[in-house]
C-alpha cells in the first residue's frame, strides 16, 4: 500500500480554483472566549449546541446540511504576482543588440493580478473565521461571502503553515456559527459531509465515511522553515473521509450528522487534482488549540517532548534491539528538555499517551500539538519489558515553561517597520543556495506586494547581494543599508536571478 500511496499526487488545494482567465497563478470576541492556560482549547459560552443534540437517522443528511451551510463562506482572494517574460539567450543580444525581443514595453516585469478562491467556517458569532493558511497565504485582499450573499472585507489575525490553518476576520456581528465537534469521538465507518465552495460553486454539500484516522501524507512537509537552525516538524493527523472534496472545498467544514464541526478540510490525494476518492480534513481537536493560539497570542504555542521519536513496525524494533513492535521508540532524549527532566531514557517506547494508545508518529505530534508549554502529558513507557507511567511538563523551544508570543518570534524579515515599508517579503539564503549560486550569502525578494519595490524593475526571486556599497548576507545587513539611506535618496540593489549569471543594479526610491 505504501508504494501504492506514493505514486498519488498529493496536491493541496492551494486556494484551490482560479478565476482569472488571462492570467493562472495561481469573531472569537474577547468576552465570549473564557481561555483557560490549563486548557489546551478555549471555552466558547452561550453559543455552542449540546454534543447530544439532533442527529438525523442512518443515511439522512438534511438535519447536518442544514445546520452547517449557513456557517461555511465563501473566501476569494486577489493576489498580485511580478512575471518575468521570458529571457533572450546572450547569443542573440551579441548579434542584434539588448532591445531584440523585448517587445513594445521593453522588457519590464509585468504585474499580473490573479483570484481564487476557497472555503471557510465561522467559529464565532462576532466574525472570526477558520480557513486553511494555504487560502490566505501571500494575498493582498481576501473577501468573505456568506450564504446569503453579504460580502465582508477580512483580514487575516493568524496563520500556522505547519497545520496548514488560518484565522481571519470579518467586521460583522449576529453570525451563523458552528457547533464544534470532538473528532476523538470519530469513529471509521462513520458517516460525515463535506460542506465548501468547490470549483468556484455555490454552497456544496457532499457525504461519505470516515476512511482513516491520524493520517500523515507529508503534504506539509514543503512548509518546514529551511532557515530555521531548530526547525519544528508539520503536524499531520488528517481525517481521510471518502466525501467528495474539490479544489475550492480548502478551509471549508467536515461535519458528522449532528451538524458538529470535526475537521476543515485541506487536501486530496490525486493523479489528476480533482476527485478521485480520498480527502484529508485538520482534526477538529487541533484546530481548536490553533485557532485559539492565532487569537489570543497572534502565533501558536507548541510544547515540546525532547526527544528523537522512531515509529516501530516489526521490521524496525528487530534493527533497535525494541522488545515491542508498536509505539514510539524513543532514539534519544534531548539533554535539559521535557522528557529527560521527567526521566525518560534512549531505548524507552511510549506505548500510550493521555490514556491513548500510540502507534504512529503522527497521532503522538497531534496529541502533542493540542497542548502549550508547562502542559504536563500522562503517558505509558516500556522500559525492557516493563510498562512505567511518567508525567512529561512539555517546554518551549526555548526550554522554558512560558507562552512565547509573537513579538517575541517574529522574524527579522519582518521585524522592520521601514523594511516593511518597501513592499516586499525578504528571505535569507541558505547555504545550499548560496553555494549552489557561488556567493558567500544573500537575501531573496520573496515576495513583491505593491510599494516602493513595485515602482522598479525588480522582480520576485531577485537576490540581493550588495545594498549601498555593503555587503548583503542576511536580512539584518539589508536593514542595515536602509537605515543609512538619506531622505530622497534611492536605495542602490545589486544582485543576480537564480538562473542568470548577469549582475543587476536597481536603485529603490526611499
Amino acid at each position: 500500500m505504501k508504494s501504492n500511496w506514493k505514486s498519488l499526487a498529493i496536491i493541496a488545494l492551494l486556494s484551490s480554483f482560479v478565476t482569472l482567465a488571462a492570467y493562472n497563478f495561481l469573531g472569537f470576541n474577547k468576552q465570549d472566549v473564557i481561555f483557560n492556560e490549563s486548557s489546551p482549547t478555549p471555552s466558547v459560552t452561550g453559543r455552542l449546541a449540546a454534543l447530544t443534540g439532533p442527529q438525523g437517522a442512518p443515511g439522512d443528511f438534511t438535519y447536518a446540511a442544514e445546520a452547517t451551510t449557513p456557517a461555511v463562506v465563501h473566501i476569494k482572494t486577489t493576489i498580485t504576482r511580478t512575471v518575468r517574460q521570458q529571457q533572450i539567450p546572450d547569443i542573440f543580444r551579441d548579434f542584434f543588440g539588448d532591445e531584440f525581443g523585448r517587445g513594445g514595453n521593453g522588457g519590464a516585469p509585468q504585474r499580473q493580478r490573479g483570484q481564487a478562491s476557497g472555503s471557510g467556517v465561522i467559529i464565532s458569532q462576532d466574525g472570526y473565521i477558520v480557513t486553511n493558511n494555504h487560502v490566505v497565504q501571500g494575498a493582498d485582499e481576501v473577501e468573505v461571502i456568506l450564504t446569503d450573499k453579504r460580502s465582508f472585507k477580512a483580514k487575516v489575525i493568524g496563520t500556522d503553515p505547519l497545520t496548514d490553518l488560518a484565522v481571519i476576520q470579518v467586521n460583522a456581528k449576529n453570525l451563523p456559527s458552528i457547533t464544534l465537534g470532538d473528532s476523538d469521538a470519530l469513529k471509521l465507518g462513520e458517516w460525515v459531509l463535506a460542506v465548501g465552495y468547490p470549483l468556484d460553486l455555490e454552497s456544496t454539500v457532499t457525504a461519505g465515511i470516515v476512511s482513516a484516522k491520524s493520517r500523515r501524507i507529508g503534504i506539509l512537509d514543503q512548509n518546514i522553515d529551511k532557515n530555521d537552525s531548530k526547525p519544528d516538524s508539520p503536524v499531520e493527523a488528517f481525517i481521510q473521509t471518502d466525501a467528495a472534496i474539490n479544489p475550492g472545498n480548502s478551509g471549508g467544514a467536515l461535519v458528522n450528522l449532528r451538524g458538529e464541526l470535526v475537521g476543515i478540510n485541506s487536501a486530496i490525494a490525486s493523479a489528476t487534482g480533482y476527485y478521485s476518492g480520498y480527502g484529508f480534513a485538520v482534526p477538529v481537536s487541533l484546530v481548536k488549540k490553533v485557532s485559539a493560539d492565532l487569537v489570543k497570542y497572534g502565533n501558536v504555542q507548541r510544547g515540546y517532548l525532547g526527544i528523537m521519536p522512531v515509529e516501530l513496525n516489526s521490521l524496525r524494533a528487530q534493527e533497535l534491539g525494541s522488545k515491542i513492535g508498536r509505539g514510539i521508540y524513543i532514539s534519544e532524549v534531548v539533554e535539559g528538555g521535557a522528557s529527560a527532566a521527567a526521566g525518560l531514557k534512549k531505548g524507552d517506547v511510549i506505548v500510550k499517551m493521555e490514556g491513548q494508545n500510540v502507534d504512529s508518529d503522527a497521532q503522538m505530534r497531534e496529541i502533542i500539538g493540542r497542548r502549550r508549554p508547562g502542559d504536563v502529558i500522562a503517558m505509558t513507557v516500556n522500559r525492557n519489558g516493563d510498562m512505567r507511567d511518567f508525567r512529561v511538563e512539555l517546554r518551549n523551544r526555548n526550554g522554558g515553561r512560558d507562552i512565547i508570543k509573537k513579538s517575541e518570534t517574529i522574524s527579522a524579515s519582518n521585524s522592520s517597520a521601514s523594511l516593511g515599508s518597501l513592499g516586499a517579503d525578504f528571505e535569507e539564503l541558505t547555504a545550499t543556495d548560496a553555494k549552489r549560486l557561488g556567493v558567500d550569502g544573500g537575501v531573496r525578494v520573496k515576495r513583491i506586494r505593491e510599494g516602493k519595490m513595485a515602482e522598479t524593475d525588480i522582480e520576485e526571486g531577485f537576490i540581493i547581494v550588495k545594498a549601498n556599497g555593503k555587503v548583503v548576507r542576511s536580512v539584518k545587513d539589508l536593514q542595515t543599508a536602509l537605515n543609512t539611506t538619506k531622505e530622497g535618496e534611492g536605495l542602490m540593489l545589486i544582485g543576480m536571478y537564480p538562473n542568470s549569471s548577469r549582475m543587476y543594479y536597481y536603485a529603490v526610491p526611499v
